[in-house]
């Protein structure tokens, strides 16, 4: 007795399947259109934020006040002559060495008190912990015209109208609520066992802070100090105000002098905002690496 075996085959009318099984696309993968497309967006963006900087270059390689009316004749006559003119022939230096002294200072003496603020809110539960935060939010609703008066009379009891000192005071009166804030959110990111280690291992509370909790919150106090840096370095309605003499003018200040009543040295104003910015754009590159992480992180718990 034999067995026969019967292949089977598909039938005449119906076609090999020739479909290859598609590659699974993965979470967060873009085709290549999707991929132009953001790319294409990406640049035209950064063109849109870099036009007025460059425009701003142009503009101070200009001879003369008004070349800004007639752009297109800058090329022909490109000079440096501005920079070397507020380099060598106007107060730039001890404007430039007064804005790093108030900026540094309200930077150095704002984070200090916005850490040791926004830790001791996120850390202890003492009366009122809750309203002391909303109070310092509500000193921020306040316009400057509003406090200029006060603040004058103020500086003016404690004899430090025309001092850098007292500019420093009135700069950390105004980034102190908002870093406080901040830094509070952050440290409510980091756990509270943290805490516990250093008192197991011996540390005080100020020793805790000092030691573990502060190089965790690198991130943080690196977004706290850009903001404090920025906000004094450019800030022009105090440092008019509180400030008389021509050498102790911050660079925002200065740059005023360039404006009369019936005229405006604009190729002097341009290459002169051109060197404000470098100190600027320094500071960013020193924190830029904790910039993004701090300013993300804060906003996690809180």
């Amino acid at each position: 007795m034999s067995t026969t075996t019967v292949k089977t085959s598909a039938p005449a009318d119906q076609p090999p399947s020739s479909d290859a099984p598609r590659k699974a696309r993965r979470r967060g993968e873009h085709g290549p259109g999707a991929s132009l497309a953001s790319h294409g967006l990406l640049i035209v963006a950064s063109l849109i934020a870099l036009f007025p900087i460059a425009w701003l270059v142009f503009l101070s390689l200009g001879p003369d006040k008004d070349d800004y009316l007639h752009p297109g004749g800058i090329w022909g006559k490109m000079t440096f002559d501005n920079y070397s003119f507020v380099l060598s022939d106007t107060n730039f230096i001890d404007w430039l060495k007064s804005s790093l002294i108030v900026s540094l200072g309200a930077t150095v003496i704002g984070v200090l008190v916005a850490a040791t603020t926004g830790y001791a809110v996120s850390r202890m539960r003492f009366p009122g912990y809750r309203k002391f935060m909303w109070v310092l939010l509500v000193t921020q609703m306040f316009p400057v015209a509003v406090l200029m008066v006060p603040m004058y009379q103020i500086l003016s009891e404690l004899k430090l109208i025309d001092s850098y000192g007292g500019l420093v005071l009135v700069y950390c009166s105004t980034a102190v609520p908002y870093c406080a804030w901040l830094l509070k959110g952050y440290f409510d990111t980091i756990p509270f066992e943290i805490d516990e280690a250093g008192r197991v291992d011996g540390l005080s509370p100020f020793g805790t802070f000092a030691r573990l909790i502060l190089p965790l919150a690198r991130p943080g106090l690196a977004v706290a100090a850009f903001y404090s840096f920025i906000t004094a370095f450019g800030e022009v309605a105090f440092a008019s105000t509180f400030m008389l003499s021509d050498t102790k003018y911050t660079l925002a200040v200065g740059l005023q002098s360039f404006v009369s009543e019936h005229d405006a040295q604009r190729n002097l104003m341009a290459a002169t905002a051109v060197l404000i910015a470098i100190p600027a754009a320094a500071f960013f590159y020193l924190v830029q690496k904790n910039l993004v992480t701090g300013l993300t992180a804060g906003g996690t718990k809180g």
